[in-house]
């Protein structure tokens, strides 16, 4: 089965799920860790701010399962 980069659309979403998206293609369990790298990267090198947005642009949501709840 081949792996895909998707943002999360329910799941370990807090602003647009890329962190998510990161943590499940690299099987961390939850998006705590990515976030917190997106964080330190943010105060040492401003340009991870840019990486997110072109991230968030750039990578599709993930498909809805076949019987989870509907997005309101």
């Amino acid at each position: 089965m081949e792996k895909k980069l998707y943002r999360t659309t329910l799941s370990d979403r807090r602003i647009a799920g890329v962190c998510g998206g990161f943590a499940k293609y690299f099987e961390l369990g939850d998006a705590t860790w990515p976030r917190l790298v997106w964080a330190v990267l943010l105060l040492v090198a401003g340009i991870s701010f840019w990486v997110y947005l072109i991230c968030w642009l750039v990578m599709p949501e993930e498909p809805a399962s076949p019987g989870a709840p509907e997005e309101q």
